[in-house]
Order: C-alpha cells, then structure tokens, then sequence
C-alpha cells in the first residue's frame, strides 16, 4: 500500500491558505446555450435515508420493490457505492456540487436554526446544466442552500410523501421540448413523527397512515418477517419499526414506476438516464449519521440507453456521490475541468464489472444537527477502512429522531449491555482511530487499531486521510498538528 505524506510540518503554515482558499467550480457563462434536442435527459432521484438492506436488487427477499427491481434488470447496480456524509442536507450539497461539504460550508442541516449554507461562489449541477441548454426542474425534498447556488428553473409541489402525486406533477418536464434534468426527491422513508419528551414506540414514526395515500397503495409488513440487519438488536421493537420502515420504502416504489411508466409513454425512455440513489442509511442509530457502512453504503443503480451496458449488471468499483455530478455532466455532453470536483466520472466504467484504478473512497462528516458536532473523518483503501473521530472525548451526539427511535429506547430505558453487536459504551464513547478489514469483519465490530500486527496499514491510512484533507482544503486539517502539540503538555482536550 503506497503512502503519500509520512510527516507534515507544514500543516499550521497551510491553515491560512486553507481557510481563506476560495473553492468551487470556475465560472460558467451565465446565459444558457440551445442544447441539442438528441442531448440525454437525466432523472435523478434520491430517496431519504434509504439503505441498500430494503430493496429486493440488493438481496432483501421480503420488501416489495418491483420498479426498482426492474431498473436494476435493466441497468447497472452498484454494490460499493457511498454517501460522504450520512446526513441529509451535507449529502445532498455533495450530491450536486461534485465536493465535500467540508470545503463548500456545507457542514450539516440547513433549515431552522442550524443554518449551514454553501458558499456563494460554488456552482451547482442544475445550475451548470442549465447553462449548457438544460430545462431543469426540482420536485420533493430540497434541503440545501442558498437557492442562489442550487437553483432550477421550475420548482414543482406535491406532497413529497405521496410519490405517485409526485411523478404526475411531473408530466409537463417529461414532455419537455429541449432536454431535461429533473432532480425528484421523496420524503421517504425518513421518520415522520415529530421528537416527543416521552418517546416510546411511535406508531407514525416513518409518516405512515392507516388510511394510506390517495393514488398510492398501502403495503404492510408483519414485523415477523422483516430481516433484521446484524447492527440492530432484534427486538420486537426493531422488527415493528423495521416494518414501518418497509412500508415507506414501498411507497417509494410506486411513485417511481408511476414516473418510468409515464417517462415510457412521451416516447423518451430510450434517451433518459435514469440513476437511483439515497441520501444516507436507514435512520436508525448504528446507520443514519454515522459513518459505519449501514450508513454511508448505499443504493446506487443506474439505466443509461445510450451506453453498452448489459441489463442485470453489477459493478463492484468504489465511487462515492462526489462522482455524480462529473458523470452526469460527462453523460449530458457538457464540457468541463475535471480539477473543479474532488471526485470523477465513472460514465466510462459503467458496464465493467470490477474497473481498475476504483478502490479507494473517502467520507467527510462534521455535523447533522447543530448540537451534534462529532466531525469524522474516513479512507476506504480496497477492504481496510479507517475512521479517525476527531471529537472522540465526547459522547457520540444523537439526532432527535435517533433518539427517539423505539429500536434505541428499548435498549436503552432497559440499561442493556449491547445495541446489536456493539455494546453501548462503545457505541456511545469512540476511540480516536477505528481500522477495519472489511474483508474478514464486514460488521465492523473488530477495531484493527491497537493490533501490532495492522501498525503500517494504520500509518498509511493516516497519510492517505491527511493526504485527502490537504487536498480538499479540509479546515479539520489542523487538528493533527493541533493535537500533536500537546502532547507531553498535561493538556487535556
């Protein structure tokens, strides 16, 4: 494994150039060109909190997803693909800039009182492509800002959990004349319920009603039946949540055949990229705004008529949603300098099955909510995982639905020793370093990072994170050299 930076003596001479270091992508013209009417339509939809564990593509058995199934037969699926923040608005201002939120401003939540915004000079994918000729249009959930930066032409209502609404609110951009990007974001399955002083078995928590949704049909689990991934307790709890959860999910399904079927019907499903993906993992503690995989691994599949792609394909390569903005901008033909992203296309390896030089993936996290500073920092090389928490004296921070999650409350009004296979005080109190071989411990329960044996491939994944955060402009940066200067003080952080 090759390292790149053995020492850095140079760090607080770079903090400067770091903070004050305008990033983004160079200025784009800001008049829109005529775009060829043979140019791709894209349809990016992004679901919420959505883990590869509850869709049938990725080998769940029980979950009904027929639509997304059929994308998947049809197109490529993904299986090593990454979110670099668990957490909805960080992931989603990486989703459509192509650049880590640690060096957009886009540290965690936008809305209310957290007020995290990307800076003003970063441009955004609608907007790049509306310059380049696109019509551009947004549905559902948003959850970034400023509008300035993520700005689309048309702004579409519909109850974002009620998809199929969704899809017929988007008739008239699929009938579009000039070629279109439609970016459409379901609410689903994100909790529902609002954070209660007393929460204990929500029954709405993932905003299911009983009388279902006009247009969209009410598909229930018995809790006996789900699957119960390996970091949850399984706990008549997490089963009756884990349902909650399925029935969400089914309800993204419907609303996103509702959309293919009606993108079939205008006659442009043989020019439309389509690519589905999440925002971050099931919003349950253990997943949703951590950075273990449940968190950040995720569904990625994507149908893309004008490539040679086989129907039924998987592919294996590491990539991570700062690739999405590159590659989309890369399949709609629209020229730019690949030194404005910190990731990169992977347009070209869609039909490979295990493409060289994809086996590296890097995680950038640094808040969900205001009050949940717990900045961490992550380098995948091939199957060793690094995680370096850089607040690790404190408790980890819980995002109020987390904490209101009836899965966490059981487990923890009963004082019990385990939260599935982490036990509470290792969930709650991290070290500094967490070093897994993915290989061997893919439930990332064996921390490699006090083994004698794994010291070098410690040491290299240390440079290559520090290697990345130089790179990336990272603020965070400094608190290597920060915390190197005080050892031997008697300084407590």
């Amino acid at each position: 494994m090759k390292t790149y930076i053995s020492k850095l003596p140079i760090l607080t001479l770079t903090l400067s150039a770091l903070l004050f270091f305008n990033c983004g992508t160079k200025e784009q013209p800001t008049e829109s060109i005529d775009k060829p009417n043979n140019s791709p339509n894209i349809i990016l939809f992004v679901s919420d909190d959505h883990g590869t564990d509850a869709i049938g593509a990725y080998g769940n058995k029980v979950i009904k997803t027929p639509n997304l199934d059929q994308l998947a037969a049809e197109g490529v699926r993904f299986n090593n693909a990454y979110c670099t923040s668990a957490s909805c608005a960080a992931s989603r201002s990486v989703i459509l800039t192509g650049l880590y939120g640690h060096a957009t401003g886009s540290y965690g939540h936008v809305h209310d009182y957290h007020h995290f915004s990307s800076y003003d000079n970063i441009k955004s994918l609608p907007v790049l492509l509306e310059n380049s000729g696109y019509e551009t249009a947004r549905i559902g959930k948003y959850h970034v800002a400023p509008e300035s930066v993520y700005h689309f032409q048309k702004v579409l209502e519909a109850d974002p959990r009620n998809t199929v609404e969704m899809a017929e609110q988007c008739e008239d951009v699929l009938n579009s004349d000039k070629p279109f990007f439609l970016y459409f974001c379901t609410d689903d399955p994100h909790r529902g319920a609002p954070f209660e002083s007393d929460p204990w078995n929500t029954p709405n928590s993932f905003g299911n009603k009983e009388e279902g949704y006009e247009d969209v049909e009410t598909i229930t689990y018995d809790p006996k039946d789900v699957v119960v991934p390996s970091f949850l307790p399984d706990s008549q709890e997490s089963r009756e949540e884990i349902a909650q959860y399925y029935q969400s999910v089914s309800r993204i399904d419907q609303g996103f055949g509702k959309l293919m079927k009606m993108l079939k019907e205008t006659g442009k499903d043989k020019n439309t990229v389509v690519i589905y993906i999440s925002d971050n993992g099931m919003a349950f503690p253990g997943a949703k705004t951590t950075v273990y995989e449940p968190g950040i691994k995720l569904p990625c599949i994507i149908k893309d008529p004008l490539a040679n792609i086989k129907g039924g394909s998987v592919n294996n390569a590491l990539i991570s949603w700062t690739d999405l903005t590159p590659t989309i901008l890369d399949m709609a033909d629209v020229t730019y300098d690949s030194n404005d992203f910190h990731g990169k296309s992977f347009k070209n390896i869609l039909s490979k099955e295990n493409p060289k030089g994809w086996d590296e993936m890097y995680a950038s996290h640094t808040f969900h909510e205001i009050t949940m500073y717990y900045p961490m920092r992550v380098v995948r090389d091939k199957n060793y995982k690094l995680i370096r928490n850089i607040a690790w004296r404190q408790e980890y921070p819980f995002a109020s639905d987390l904490w209101a999650a009836s899965t966490w409350q059981e487990v923890y009004r009963s004082d019990k020793e385990f939260f599935g296979k982490r036990k509470v005080k290792d969930y709650l109190f991290r070290p500094e370093f967490e070093l897994f071989d993915l290989s061997n411990d893919p439930d990332e329960s064996e921390n490699l990072a006090n083994d004698k044996n794994y010291a070098e491939v410690l040491e290299a994944l240390k440079n290559k994170m520090k290697d990345f955060q130089l790179k990336t402009k990272d603020p965070w940066l400094i608190t290597w050299d920060h915390d190197n200067s005080l050892q031997g003080t008697g300084v407590n952080l």
